[in-house]
C-alpha cells in the first residue's frame, strides 16, 4: 500500500465516522478550503481533501490515480423528459470557497461497454442541483459528449456526437464567482467550451471533483489522472461590458 493510499483511507475512516452521524455539523475549524491549499502547494491535490457523497462498488488510490468500479442502476438525473429522479451515481469532491480556479481531469473510459456507461467531472451540491461533463457511451458507432446542468430539480442534457474509439478525455472546470465554465480537450492541452452556466444553488462554499456511474445494467472501470488545480483559465470576456449594476 503506498503512502498516497494510506493517506486517503485514512481520511475516509474519518468520513466514515462523519458519516455515521448525520446530525453532526461541520464546524468552521473542519473546513479546509482546498483549492487555496492546492494553490499554495503549486497545484497539487491532497487525496485527503476529497470525501466521497456516496462510495461506488469499489475504488482504488494508487500514484496519483483514482480507479473506480460503477454499480449498476447508478446515475444522476432529474425529472425531465425520462420523468424519473436517479441521484445514487458515486461523487467524490473537495470543498473550497475560492472564487476564480480552474480545476483539470483526465478520465480514461476504456472499458465502457453498455449505453449511458459515463464518467467526468462534477459539481455536486445536492440533489436537486449539480453540473456535470462527461462522454457517455452509446453504441459501438459514436457516443455522447455533452454536458448536464441540474437546477431546481430539472435536469437538461446537451451533447454533441463522437466517435466510439475516443476513449480519453480531460475537462477543465473553472469557476468565476457565481458562474461555472466546463471545457473538454483530447490532447491535455488545447481546450474547447462544452457549456458556460449560472447555479442558482451554488453559495461562496462549492464542492466539485469526479463522478462515474452506468445507469443501466453494467458495471465498468474509470480512472481518474493528472488532477490539478490552475489559476482561472476561464478569462474575463473582452468583448460587450457588463450592465451597470
Amino acid at each position: 500500500m503506498t503512502n498516497l493510499t494510506k493517506i486517503f483511507c485514512a481520511a475516509l475512516c474519518i468520513c466514515a465516522v462523519s458519516c455515521a452521524n448525520p446530525s453532526r455539523k461541520a464546524s468552521e475549524a473542519d473546513f479546509v478550503d482546498s483549492v487555496a491549499e492546492a494553490l499554495a502547494d503549486g497545484g497539487q491535490i491532497r487525496p485527503e481533501r476529497l470525501q466521497w457523497t456516496r462510495e461506488p462498488a469499489a475504488f482504488e488510490i494508487k500514484d496519483g490515480t483514482i480507479s473506480v468500479t460503477t454499480a449498476p442502476h447508478t446515475d444522476l438525473w432529474q425529472r425531465t423528459y425520462y420523468h424519473f429522479r436517479n441521484d445514487n451515481a458515486p461523487v467524490l469532491q473537495m470543498k473550497t470557497r475560492e472564487q476564480y480556479f480552474s480545476f483539470v481531469v483526465k478520465t480514461d473510459f476504456t472499458q465502457s461497454h453498455r449505453r449511458f456507461d459515463q464518467c467526468g467531472v462534477v459539481m455536486y451540491l445536492d440533489s436537486e442541483n449539480w453540473l456535470k461533463g462527461s462522454v457517455e457511451f452509446e453504441n459501438a458507432e459514436f457516443q455522447h459528449l455533452g454536458s448536464v446542468a441540474t437546477n431546481n430539480g430539472y435536469s437538461d442534457w446537451a451533447t454533441t456526437a463522437i466517435p466510439a474509439d475516443v476513449k480519453t478525455m480531460w475537462y477543465r472546470f473553472s469557476r468565476r464567482a457565481d458562474d461555472y465554465c466546463i471545457e473538454c480537450s483530447t490532447d491535455g492541452v488545447n481546450f474547447s467550451q462544452m457549456r458556460i452556466c449560472h447555479m442558482y444553488a451554488a453559495g461562496d462554499e462549492i464542492s466539485f471533483g469526479i463522478y462515474a456511474c452506468s445507469p443501466e445494467e453494467s458495471s465498468f472501470t474509470a480512472v481518474f489522472s493528472d488532477m490539478k488545480i490552475t489559476e482561472c483559465m476561464w478569462k474575463a470576456h473582452d468583448g460587450q461590458q457588463p450592465d451597470a449594476e
